[in-house]
């Protein structure tokens, strides 16, 4: 299929969604890429380039997590423009079919904050690996905004601590092993079974259990629609697949 949009698809979409009363919009890094942020795992991902850094390790080396701070804060690293970056047509999309009482929520695999930047509140956003703007201590929870650990970290490269409790502060996301959020889970697994149309959007399917969701929401009876720039293993159970750019298909479909 090329990336040419097909109105008929677009008009096939907008049906699915305009009959749809609990739509579910579940994203993956294929929506934020369209806002300059590249993707983890694609052929040009920032896995290719910098090794991740494991939970465990985070843990245990003080030496590890300054260097994982150096990859925050550092200007040569990729995520970096997750600071700088806006939301694209695809987020604002979304955001309009959230405020037209559409979609009850958004289930996210990106921690670049964009969906709240297009205006959803948080209530209707599940985060499942977390979020990149913010810290947050691993022992009492407590959060930390970025700007005061950067100016520490700049000067002599001072690792942060918790102020309430001198527990590791880290970036609130979930690292590779990392255990997933239950209560994100949870949220996920309850609007997934609630919801008549589920949209998988920028997303490959291959990172489980995040990407079980689609299936669990086909198997309950809701349409399945994907929109992805490349093929996944759940194409062929879906009800509509579209493989055109994630921005376009859904201004076409909702704006």
């Amino acid at each position: 299929m090329t990336n040419e949009m097909s109105l008929e698809h677009t008009d096939q979409l907008r049906k699915l969604i305009d009959a749809a009363q609990r739509i579910v919009v579940f994203t993956g890094a294929g929506i934020s890429t369209e806002s300059g942020i590249p993707d983890f795992r694609g052929p040009n991902g920032v896995w290719k380039t910098s090794q991740p850094i494991d939970f465990s390790d985070f843990v245990a080396s003080e030496e590890t997590r300054k260097e994982s701070w150096r990859r925050k804060f550092s200007g040569a690293n990729p995520l970096g423009r997750m600071d700088n970056a806006e939301p694209n047509t695809g987020h604002i999309a979304i955001a309009k079919l959230v405020a037209l009482n559409k979609v009850t929520h958004v289930i996210t695999q990106n921690v670049d904050g964009l969906h709240q930047k297009s205006g959803i509140a948080d209530d209707n956003i599940i985060e499942l690996h977390g979020n990149a703007n913010y810290a947050t201590c691993l022992d009492c929870g407590e959060h930390y905004e970025l700007e005061s650990i950067r100016q520490a970290f700049s000067t002599n490269e001072t690792i942060p601590y918790c102020d309430r409790c001198n527990g590791i502060v880290k970036t609130a996301t979930i690292s590779f092993g990392q255990s997933m959020p239950i209560a994100q889970m949870e949220r996920a697994q309850v609007a997934t079974l609630d919801c008549d149309l589920f949209i998988a959007i920028g997303s490959s399917l291959v990172v489980y259990p995040a990407a079980g969701f689609p299936r669990i929401a086909k198997q309950n009876g809701a349409e399945l629609v994907i929109i992805n720039n490349q093929a996944t293993d759940l194409d062929s159970i879906c009800d509509l697949v579209l493989h055109y750019p994630i921005g376009a298909t859904l201004s076409a479909a909702v704006l």
